[in-house]
């Protein structure tokens, strides 16, 4: 029998060609699952083109008929890869040093003034930028508990607690004049997407940061959020981005509604400005409508639009104006002048924008803080206000002390100007995440700590310390006494706490009235005779509410305290309250 002729080794032309189709098919599924841009200021093209000429490197040594030489050693690989793969080699070789280059002249050592002017900063007057706001402005939560308040809010919806979960992340934005956090639903698992995607998301979640009210909207059938994050396939948000704009880089894509509740993707498109890696900023942003998924790029964003500018880059670059100031050396030896952005932000609305805010420390010391940024997140618009106090974990320390037999946790502190003083505002919660208390902490004197069960007896907390330290006249609140026939009942639960908005016949005003002080309120019907003892509007307050403090029923006595519905208890009336918004 004559011998079976022994295959050779392929033709070039054919081998280039099988090992091109090899690298495009793995090319291929390397691009649609780790997405790099096509951009030189990407460092993740670099892995990707890095990985694409070793792929072909690969195949070249199967499909040429490679075989390695026992004494060749290292020599014989370069020596194929010059001979078969030049151009591949060459590129390789280039990926490299222009890797190094562009490392090197984006460093801060040798570009220090330019990193200290990617953020621009003014001098603020906090009286005159950051006026006093009424009590159905200050959010009262943190994003841990409207997280929380939203999972809690969602299990009672049988028909999408067994298919879907609230998102982790949510967004604070101003709503129709209201701060409130708004997040997604997502698919639980990858079952429930397959079952669901063809409707998409059904819903979105707003958690009221003020009354703590959670709202699960409903989009109209057919008009599910059929882009989001969760989704496995093209209809993955970065996915598509990635599709529409393949140069472009961006941050991490938020959640956000417009005014008329429609939920939008606002994707920031990211930016380097030093050299080819450094001074990372933002440049407009991409809105993706979150039903049909049409895209568009805008340098200026709408104004309905609340977070463009992540704080954690806003903090990096207040990091890079800080430290920078006197040139590298120094930020490193010496330090002199240097300052930095201490541990944590938080945020506060402004002229219908949210700021992000954080305090300024000294590089040398975390003792006290130097001042405080406001920084609108939409803009970039940043002001440094210099006002030396305790550090933001300070004033958490001294409110904690104030409750620490009842063991409530602290949340990151907002900043609010009460009667012209700097405040930190912090609310109290138990281990469920539940608001119990508020603290005010006097950012000069964190030793004075106002407490109180609702934002209002906090404040007349605070003002009594102030008054008494000689710090600020006392707001006096003269009691006033009124009685009529009950015309209104609403009811909602507030700061953790059922109350009854009451409005008498002939007035205009609702009397808010608290279960657990008050607990006759639950017996109240319409044209019931009462009689409300409470506290007149201080100046700047709402026209509308006026907090009770005792109430008196005619022919009722009040029920036994056990008998009064309390905040997670689900015996709350969540109807809507329209007058606090």
């Amino acid at each position: 029998m004559e011998n079976k002729k022994q295959r050779g080794p392929k033709s070039k032309l054919g081998a280039v060609l099988q090992s091109l189709l090899i690298t495009a098919v793995v090319g291929f599924i390397y691009f649609y699952v780790s997405l790099p841009a096509l951009n030189l200021q990407d460092s993740n093209f670099y892995v990707f083109v890095f990985v694409l000429c070793l792929v072909f490197v690969i195949s070249a040594l199967f499909t040429t008929g490679f075989h390695m030489d026992p004494g060749g050693g290292l020599k014989e690989y370069f020596r194929f890869i010059k001979s078969q793969c030049l151009p591949v080699g060459i590129l390789m070789a280039a990926l490299i040093l222009v890797g190094v280059v562009g490392s090197v002249i984006s460093m801060p050592l040798f570009r220090a003034s330019a990193y200290r002017q990617l953020l621009q900063v003014e001098e603020g007057d906090f009286s005159t930028d950051v006026k006093e706001i009424s009590f159905n402005e200050i959010p009262l939560l943190d994003e841990d508990s409207a997280r929380y308040l939203s999972t809690t809010q969602m299990g009672t919806i049988p028909d999408m607690a067994s298919q879907f979960e609230v998102a982790y992340d949510s967004t604070q934005i101003n709503y129709q004049g209201s701060p409130v956090r708004v997040a997604p639903l997502e698919y639980a698992d990858l079952i429930r997407w397959f079952t669901n995607r063809s409707n998409g998301l059904p819903a979105y979640i707003v958690v009221d940061m003020v009354s703590q009210e959670v709202k699960v909207v409903r989009l109209p059938d057919g008009l599910g959020i059929k882009y989001s994050p969760s989704e496995p396939l093209n209809r993955n948000v970065m996915r598509h981005l990635r599709f529409q704009y393949p140069t472009f880089l961006f941050a991490t894509p938020s959640f956000e509604i417009d005014e008329s509740g429609n939920p939008w993707w606002v994707c920031p498109r990211v930016v380097k400005t030093i050299g080819l890696f450094g001074g990372t900023d933002i440049r407009g942003a991409v809105l993706m409508d979150a039903v049909t998924g049409e895209c568009s790029y805008h340098e200026e964003v709408p104004q309905w639009v609340d977070r463009v500018y992540l704080a954690s880059l806003i903090m990096e670059q207040y990091d890079y104006y800080g430290t920078l100031v006197h040139g590298f050396i120094n930020s490193v030896f010496g330090q002199r002048d240097v300052k930095i952005t201490t541990e944590g932000y938080n945020y506060i609305a402004l002229n219908d924008d949210v700021y992000m805010y954080t305090g300024v420390t000294s590089a040398t010391s975390d003792q006290s803080n130097l001042g405080f940024l406001l920084c609108n997140q939409r803009t970039k618009e940043t002001k440094f206000y210099t006002i030396p106090g305790a550090t933001e974990q300070s004033a958490r320390a001294s409110a904690e002390g104030m409750v620490q037999d009842q063991g409530y946790r602290s949340t990151f502190p907002l900043l609010l100007n009460i009667s012209d003083q700097p405040t930190y505002f912090i609310a109290l919660k138990d281990d469920r995440q539940l608001v119990k208390k508020y603290a005010m902490v006097n950012v000069g004197q964190f030793n004075l700590v106002g407490i109180g069960d609702t934002v209002a007896a906090c404040e007349q907390d605070y003002l009594r310390l102030l008054g008494e330290k000689g710090i600020a006249a006392p707001e006096e609140r003269i009691e006033t006494q009124v009685s009529g026939t009950v015309a209104e009942i609403r009811s909602a639960v507030l700061d953790g706490t059922t109350y009854y908005f009451i409005r008498l016949e002939g007035e205009e005003v609702f009397y808010s009235l608290s279960a657990v002080q008050n607990p006759v309120a639950v017996l109240l019907n319409a044209g019931d005779l009462v009689t409300i003892d409470h506290a007149p509007q201080a100046e700047g307050e709402s026209s509308s509410i006026l907090d009770g403090y005792t109430l008196t029923v005619e022919g009722k006595a009040a029920p036994e305290p056990s008998s009064v519905p309390e905040a997670g208890s689900g015996t709350e009336d969540w109807t809507e309250v329209p007058i606090l918004s």
